[in-house]
């Protein structure tokens, strides 16, 4: 059955003005198929894909972040995709920047974007920017990273939360470097940056976007994650976290505090037997599904559909192309 929410305007994709280049926005929960859905329709058509994924950004990291195959990537050109490496600083913020680039250049060409992924930060910043911030007060910087190496990533995210409980909320208590970004706002500008967030309001478009939401019943979606998961383990994650753990890439790395990599890391430290990671490992990655469910739900103007109903896809997208308007298919 097809999820309809209420909508909440903060978080319209869907922005209506025709002045505005046009991109398709093809997203959802983890594992319900976007990747194939998104293939079909950019040959169909002769679009190229802008990844909106915050972990596929990273290199090195293959099989714990589902990146598209390399037969994949011969079938349709892949943007986004393998661009930093794990201990490289990105955000949300960079993305937007760099992901906009690309669909200048593919909108220069005449070439339709289809943005594919499940990072929704990533789209709305891709849409409408995020709030920068002023240069960070270079002492407060070393002040912070002085306390992070003697009290650790949770001490930091215990004062975060003190701060800014809506961006401790939403920040593992492990990712050391969003933390001390959060923390470096809130020091350099006297407001957190939720608030900074609040102000700038995403009120300013730059594209005119059709947003197709991918949905399956929750017990069939939560049965291919559980088969997503057991399928990573057999191509070897566990020996690619070895193996950038062996290279230097530290535990504490924002990349490496992600699904999948964490509960790795963590077998491999003894801190969990392998039975618990892989029941934790299945169970966040449910659990993360659930989140992007909660936030794509929001999304004005949202159009969901099933991972086949392929022809109902293109239907909407040749009418959103030429400005006919199409009923929502049930």
């Amino acid at each position: 059955m097809l999820q309809r929410k209420a909508s909440i305007p903060s978080q319209d994709y869907a922005v209506n003005d025709s002045s505005l280049p046009k991109i398709i926005i093809i997203c959802g929960p983890t594992g319900v198929g976007k990747t194939g859905f998104a293939i079909r329709l950019a040959q169909r058509f002769g679009g190229q894909i802008v990844g909106a994924d915050s972990m596929q950004i990273y290199r090195r990291m293959d099989i714990g972040t589902a990146k598209p195959t390399a037969e994949e990537k011969a079938r349709v050109c892949h943007h986004m995709v393998d661009i930093v490496d794990p201990d490289e600083p990105f955000d949300a913020a960079a993305y937007g920047l760099r992901a906009g680039e690309v669909i200048q250049g593919l909108i220069a060409g005449d070439v339709i974007p289809f943005v594919v992924g499940g990072t929704g930060l990533y789209i709305k910043a891709l849409v409408y920017g995020l709030f920068q911030g002023r240069a960070v007060d270079q002492e407060a910087r070393h002040r912070l990273k002085a306390q992070l190496a003697r009290e650790g990533p949770a001490g930091l995210h215990d004062r975060l939360t003190r701060l800014d409980p809506q961006a401790a909320g939403r920040i593992h208590p492990n990712d050391a470097y969003r933390i001390l970004r959060a923390l470096e706002v809130i020091e350099s500008t006297g407001r957190s940056i939720s608030e900074h967030h609040g102000t700038h309001g995403f009120a300013q478009a730059r594209y005119q976007a059709l947003t197709i939401g991918l949905t399956l019943p929750r017990e069939q979606l939560y049965a291919r994650i559980d088969q997503r998961v057991e399928a990573m383990l057999s191509a070897g994650l566990l020996e690619e976290v070895r193996g950038l753990l062996a290279i230097g890439f530290e535990e504490g790395l924002k990349s490496m505090q992600s699904l999948g990599y964490r509960h790795m890391v963590d077998f491999i430290r003894g801190r969990l037997a392998w039975e618990e990671a892989l029941r934790t490992l299945k169970r966040d990655h449910r659990r993360y599904a659930k989140r992007q469910i909660t936030w794509f739900n929001a999304v004005a103007g949202i159009r969901w559909l099933a991972p086949d109903q392929i022809a109902d896809a293109a239907a909407l997208i040749e009418a959103f192309l030429l400005r006919t308007p199409v009923a929502n298919p049930e």
